[in-house]
């Protein structure tokens, strides 16, 4: 009696182990790619139209959606000196983020296109619309603060990071910009994230080269530090074309989603891209699919029923093919 009892005993203790916290369940967690509302986007908000309305329900089905804001959303600054593209959308375009967006990362390499001030004031712009930020803020600290995801009792911490060109928007110690993917800075992020309570740290990259389709070996040797020190997946943009994904160690590398709201480009990769849907819970994930995201010519992108694109499940580290639903 008294061996059953301890076989029970421990029994309970390893299944209490492997269940997480718990009160928690599995969320599903959307990631879109770059999100640019200048240009034609800003035209169509202009007149009344709305560029994210043909994933609307998609934005929907999710306990939270992150995307990336390539551009500044401001009425102030000057364009940058050094800038061959230099955005900044109207602030009347926040509306269109809001109720789809839960969070934005700013760490990209627009995000100052019209300077500090007008940084700042996207930011505010912002959180005036109950939409989180990060990736960037008002100084080097809250520029690499973690976004906190708590959902069911479970704790995400998603990290943002720019390291393409200009360098000058970084944050400093006492002035705004963006958090800058310093390899040692990055790591010490990802394992203080894991020490204040995150049951899964994710980092959202903004890296690669323009154009190319396939990661370079920087991306790759990054994507694998960071998962050696303790991130359980990662996530990039930057390229304007989506790039492959794979794994490490049993953890998901999706190396860019490619563009989500964006025109002006001349070249098909550049108007398609993927929304990453996760299903997440405190061991990690669960499943993951990308539905196919086509953009017109005025920069709004339309979903693309039975396309095939990557997915995959936990326990099976091989990328598959899927049809987009």
């Amino acid at each position: 009696m008294t061996r059953r009892l301890s076989r029970f005993f421990l029994a309970c203790v390893c299944a209490s182990m492997l269940a997480g916290p718990a009160d928690a369940e599995s969320i599903r967690l959307i990631f879109a790619g770059d999100v640019m509302l200048d240009d034609g986007p800003g035209k169509t908000i202009a007149a009344g139209g709305d560029p994210l309305a043909p994933f609307a329900a998609y934005l929907r089905d999710a306990d939270y959606t992150i995307g990336n804001l390539e551009c500044p959303i401001a009425s102030t600054g000057k364009a940058h000196e050094s800038k061959l593209f230099a955005f900044r959308a109207d602030p009347r375009s926040v509306s269109v983020l809001k109720g789809r967006f839960d969070a934005m990362a700013v760490s990209n390499n627009h995000s100052s296109d019209y300077g500090k001030q007008a940084f700042v004031e996207t930011l505010g712009h912002l959180e005036s619309a109950g939409i989180h930020h990060f990736g960037g803020g008002k100084n080097l600290s809250e520029a690499h603060a973690p976004l906190w995801i708590e959902r069911r009792g479970l704790r995400i911490a998603v990290l943002g990071y720019n390291e393409f060109k200009p360098r000058s928007f970084e944050a400093g110690a006492d002035y705004p910009g963006v958090a800058w993917s310093e390899d040692s800075h990055v790591v010490s992020d990802i394992r203080a994230a894991r020490a204040a309570g995150a049951d899964l740290v994710i980092p959202f990259m903004h890296w690669g080269w323009e154009r190319e389709t396939t990661p370079s070996e920087r991306q790759r040797q990054l994507a694998r530090r960071m998962i050696d020190a303790g991130a359980d997946l990662v996530v990039g943009g930057h390229p304007h074309v989506t790039q492959t994904a794979e794994y490490y160690r049993g953890k998901l590398i999706v190396y860019s989603l490619g563009n989500f709201v964006f025109d002006g480009f001349d070249y098909l990769e550049a108007k398609r891209g993927w929304l990453l849907r996760l299903t997440l819970d405190p061991r990690g994930l669960v499943e993951w699919d990308t539905v196919a995201a086509e953009m017109d010519e005025a920069g709004t992108p339309h979903p693309k029923p039975g396309t095939a694109t990557p997915c995959g499940k936990a326990g099976d580290e091989r990328v598959r093919e899927c049809a987009s639903p």
